[in-house]
C-alpha cells in the first residue's frame, strides 16, 4: 500500500493529457479555446456528480434527457479508469488486484489534484461507475469505492470498453492483466487488443495500459507434469513444463507487451509493465514517469 508521503510527493506532479485531437482539455490544464469563465461552451448529457445546478431544464424539458451546460474555462478534462476485476487479477504471492487498486488510486489522485474529473469503472459491472471532481477532497470516494470492488468471474473487455461514457477528448487508463481469450492475436482480424486502442483513438482518448503481472507469471519456475485450472473458467489443463515450454511462453509474452506498447505509441499513449514485486515507490516514480508531466 501507499503511505501519505507518496502521495504528498504525486501532487507536484500531472497526468499527461495531450492527444492529436485534444485541443479543449481544461480543468488546471489551459484551454486553446478563446473565451471566459462565463462564455458558454456545450451541453453535455448529466453524469452522476455532477452540479445540478448546471442543469439546463430548458433542455430537458423538449428532450426528456439530463444534460448540463459546460462553459470554457470550466471544462474538465476527464480521467476514465478502466480496472480488470476477472478472477485472474486475484493472482500472486503479491496480488495483482491490490496492485491495481493502488495504480488506480495513483492515476484518480494525479487527475483530482489536477482539478480533473476521474470515472472509475468496475470492467466486470459498468454500472458500478463512481465519477468524481471538486480537487483531492473527493480523493477518500476515491479510496472507498477501491476498497469495495471484487475480483471474480470473467470480463468481457471489448464489451466494457464499450460501454464507457466517452465526453470528448481525454484520457483512458486501462489496469489488467490481459488474460483474456478476447485479447489473443487471431491471424485473420484485428486481435482484441487491437480493436480496444482503436475505440480509444476514436473517442480521442489517449491510452494508458498499466499491464500488470505477478513475479510468478513474468519469470516461471515450476516445472514437471502440472494440472493447471483456469481461474476464471476453471477449466483443467494437464501441461509438461520444460523448459522449452518456458522458453517459448517467455518468447510469445515479449513479443505480445511489444506489440501493446507499439499500439499505444500509435495513439499517442503509454505502456508501462507493472510487476507486482517491483517497489511501489519505485513502480510510481520511475516506471511511471512516461505518463507524467513533469
Amino acid at each position: 500500500m501507499l503511505d501519505t508521503n507518496c502521495f504528498d510527493a504525486l501532487s507536484r506532479l500531472q497526468l499527461r493529457m495531450s492527444h492529436k485531437s485534444s485541443l479543449y482539455i481544461s480543468g488546471s490544464h489551459k484551454s486553446l479555446r478563446k473565451g471566459n469563465s462565463t462564455e458558454f461552451s456545450d451541453f453535455r448529457e448529466y453524469m452522476p456528480g455532477d452540479d445540478l445546478r448546471r442543469m439546463d431544464w430548458n433542455v430537458y424539458a423538449r428532450l426528456d434527457k439530463l444534460y448540463i451546460r459546460e462553459y470554457m474555462e470550466e471544462k474538465e478534462a476527464h480521467v476514465s479508469v478502466l480496472i480488470d476485476t476477472s478472477a485472474s487479477m486475484d493472482y500472486g504471492k503479491c496480488s495483482k488486484a491490490e496492485l491495481a487498486r493502488d495504480l488506480a488510486a495513483v492515476v484518480s489522485f494525479l487527475a483530482l489534484n489536477n482539478m480533473d474529473r476521474v470515472l472509475l469503472y468496475d470492467m466486470k459491472d459498468m454500472g458500478r461507475m463512481l465519477s468524481v471532481g471538486g480537487g483531492r477532497n473527493a480523493f477518500a470516494k476515491v479510496l472507498r469505492w477501491l476498497e469495495h470492488i471484487e475480483f471474480s468471474g470473467e470480463v468481457d473487455m471489448l464489451s466494457a470498453a464499450r460501454r464507457m461514457q466517452c465526453r470528448g477528448a481525454g484520457v483512458t487508463v486501462l489496469i489488467s492483466d490481459f488474460l483474456h481469450p478476447d485479447m489473443l492475436e487471431d491471424d485473420t482480424a484485428k486481435s482484441g487488443y487491437e480493436k480496444l486502442l482503436q475505440y480509444f483513438n476514436y473517442w480521442r482518448q489517449r491510452p494508458v495500459i498499466l499491464h500488470t503481472m505477478a513475479a510468478e507469471e513474468l519469470h516461471v519456475t515450476l516445472e514437471g507434469a502440472l494440472n493447471l485450472i483456469d481461474a476464471e473458467t476453471r477449466e483443467r489443463r494437464r501441461l509438461v513444463v520444460d523448459a522449452k515450454a518456458i522458453d517459448h511462453y517467455e518468447q510469445e509474452l515479449f513479443r505480445f507487451t511489444e506489440r501493446l506498447k507499439k499500439g499505444c505509441a500509435c495513439g499517442m499513449g503509454a505502456y508501462v509493465l507493472c510487476n507486482t514485486e517491483r517497489d511501489r515507490k519505485k513502480l510510481v516514480f520511475e516506471d511511471l514517469r512516461v505518463i507524467y508531466d513533469i
